[in-house]
């Protein structure tokens, strides 16, 4: 008999989570922030969804969230017109970012001196941290709101996804446009793998694998539901997609096939990302919760205990799988 997949649910937030991130593996294990429209983004152990803190500072919902890879810096985009940097370690706000209207994207690079924001006025803008009083370089040319930005390519390059049905290609140095993928309907996420110069895009049901440097298609799966969110595995066996039907979604990389399906949100899945270790994956909902779900079920890891029968003294071959307790914020 197969185990049940039990996830770990994340209580705290009061609002739709409608965007996660994880930072890099550290010292001190790994790190997942969360962006919700109830105006408090907050910080959790990654492997256990512990909660640690909640950055406090902004009056409006909190559309994008992300964390340096070293988990020292988190930055926030939010619909009061701003970005805002914080430190990660001490939860203290450290720069506002004043915009011309509702940020949706913030995005580090990997040394963490430069911020890129995009949002509904349409423009791309790169902050340097080292000089925040520094006017930001704007990018033009999205004729609708930028949804997401990150940089790709060692930071020497930008994509952006935007409600004009577009994804686009942008070059730092130059600040003009490299290359357009036009879709027949809007982009719903976007994902960048460093490892591979991979993007992950998903629009509708359909969920693309681009090389990130020409933006030629690599392949493409269709899942039973219309896809909010994807994320690849770090060894690229797996892929995970949420979306409309409240479900998770696993698929084997390689072959397409689906896996695995698990309905654990009361809502519309938003986001969802695979941990740095691949171990777990996270998804975020219209619901109010974040759920942690194992990506190989049964294993020892983090809340997870995997109970053999000889444990309990059963004399049946089913392996049993206790349900861990609620993660409280």
């Amino acid at each position: 008999m197969a185990m049940r997949q039990t996830p770990l649910t994340c209580s705290g937030h009061t609002r739709p989570v409608v965007d996660l991130a994880f930072s890099g593996i550290t010292a001190y294990g790994y790190f997942l922030i969360s962006a919700c429209k109830d105006g408090k983004p907050m910080l959790r152990q990654g492997d256990t969804g512990d909660w640690i803190g909640t950055f406090l500072g902004h009056k409006g919902a909190v559309w994008g969230a992300t964390l340096n890879t070293d988990a020292t810096k988190a930055a926030t985009a939010a619909a009061d017109f701003t970005a805002k940097v914080w430190d990660a370690v001490s939860g203290d706000e450290v720069l506002t970012l004043a915009h011309k209207h509702i940020v949706k994207t913030v995005s580090f690079t990997q040394d963490s001196t430069c911020l890129l924001t995009g949002g509904n006025d349409k423009l791309l803008r790169m902050y340097d941290l080292n000089s925040p009083e520094a006017a930001p370089q704007e990018m033009a040319g999205h004729s609708s709101a930028i949804k997401k930005a990150l940089w790709c390519n060692s930071d020497r390059q930008i994509l952006s996804a935007s409600e004009d049905k577009t994804v686009r290609l942008w070059d730092r140095s130059s600040m003009e446009e490299v290359k357009t993928l036009t879709f027949d309907t809007s982009v719903s996420s976007m994902e960048y793998v460093a490892d591979g110069e991979i993007v992950v895009i998903t629009y509708g049901k359909t969920i693309g694998f681009y090389n990130a440097l020409s933006l030629e298609l690599i392949k493409t799966v269709e899942a039973p539901a219309p896809i909010n969110s994807a994320s690849l595995h770090p060894d690229k066996d797996f892929i995970v997609a949420g979306g409309e039907d409240f479900k998770l979604y696993k698929f084997d990389y390689s072959t397409k096939e689906e896996l695995e399906s698990y309905k654990g949100h009361f809502g519309p899945v938003h986001c969802v990302r695979f941990s740095p270790d691949g171990e777990l994956y996270a998804s975020g909902s219209e619901d109010g919760t974040l759920r942690l779900w194992q990506t190989a079920v049964g294993k020892t890891y983090g809340l997870w205990k995997c109970v053999l029968p000889e444990d309990l003294g059963a004399d049946n071959s089913e392996q049993m799988y206790p349900a861990p307790a609620e993660v409280k914020a």
